[in-house]
């Protein structure tokens, strides 16, 4: 492609300190079957060898560097420098499948009122090895504000947006990480921008210590704060309203879950005791149902729910005698 050529698609890759995994994601899109495509790799003031690492391919890539100041910061800066109409973001750590921008251009081509195309993903350890297919379509089969709100399935390298979109959103908030692309797709959903799914697993999400399902505390107050902030919007429409409630307080129990999960018991029993105020369910059946949704979180991600190691956990012993009669306050 010659350098006075429009790029149909921009592929923006933030990285920090990633340089183990960057080569890969980076082949990942070179060997994609749609050519007309740029890619766009905003280094957040990485201070390893970074810049090293890409040193073969930067006359196939553009090469920004910047200060060290978040990957809101580093996204943002690809959506601006972007020529292309159609935005694919992939994180340093996670690689592409073939023929991923083929098929999710092929969608936008077919429907032109969307404005995001979505698709699976596969859950891989740190040497790339296979940990779990996610296909969120099947529990979340339509893409609209409600299903957003309520299931919040946003995966950035699983995803790719109209950049005209990205630009009349004002991109992402950079007081939300690392929740901040859920928060951008609410406010997208709540603009009316159309979703739809690309039923294919495109992408390889990398597991590992310093991704972010695993950012425990940071994770779990950031998706508290997008709470926060998107029912504080006055343009919220009533239909949502009504649901608040509800969508609340299963935020707040899958936070307690992903506190569990993460090792934080402590916190998990605070936004356990948040979400009270909320729960549509008598005192007993709320616990019951606590567990339940442990159980169900627990096997999204690929992983047996071990009951008894919950319930014995000194923290736990703590909540039930707080919810089912003891002096009820939050922590």
């Amino acid at each position: 492609m010659s350098k006075a050529a429009s790029p149909k698609i921009s592929v923006i890759i933030p990285t920090y300190n990633c340089s183990d995994y960057l080569s890969t994601a980076v082949e990942s899109v070179l060997a994609q079957n749609y050519l007309n495509t740029e890619i766009i790799v905003i280094d957040d003031g990485s201070t390893d060898d970074t810049r090293d690492r890409l040193q073969p391919y930067l006359n196939r890539l553009r090469y920004l560097y910047q200060p060290h100041s978040g990957v809101s910061v580093a996204r943002n800066r690809g959506i601006q420098e972007a020529r292309g109409e159609l935005i694919a973001f992939l994180d340093a750590d996670d690689y592409f499948l073939p023929n991923k921008l083929t098929a999710q251009v092929a969608l936008f081509t077919a429907q032109p009122q969307l404005g995001i195309v979505h698709s699976g993903w596969r859950r891989v350890d740190r040497c790339g090895n296979p940990l779990l297919e996610v296909t969120p379509w099947e529990k979340v089969p339509e893409l609209n504000l409600e299903s957003w709100l309520r299931w919040k399935p946003v995966l950035p390298s699983a995803m790719m947006f109209r950049r005209d979109w990205l630009i009349r959103a004002g991109g992402f908030d950079r007081r939300f990480p690392p929740a901040e692309d859920t928060d951008l797709v609410l406010r997208l959903a709540l603009m009316g921008c159309e979703a739809t799914w690309l039923r294919q697993v495109t992408v390889c999400y990398r597991q590992h210590p310093g991704s972010a399902m695993y950012k425990g505390l940071p994770q779990a107050n950031s998706l508290a704060a997008v709470m926060d902030n998107f029912f504080s919007l006055p343009q919220v429409p009533m239909s949502i309203r009504l649901i608040e409630k509800r969508v609340r307080y299963n935020t707040l129990v899958w936070i307690g879950w992903y506190l569990y999960w993460t090792g934080h018991p402590q916190e998990m029993v605070h936004f356990l005791q948040k979400s009270w105020n909320y729960s549509p369910y008598l005192a007993v059946e709320t616990v019951v149902h606590w567990v339940e949704s442990f159980a169900e979180f627990s096997q999204d991600v690929g992983e047996v729910f071990d009951g008894d190691r919950l319930t014995q956990l000194p923290e736990w012993e703590g909540l039930i005698r707080w919810a089912t009669g003891g002096s009820r306050f939050l922590l």
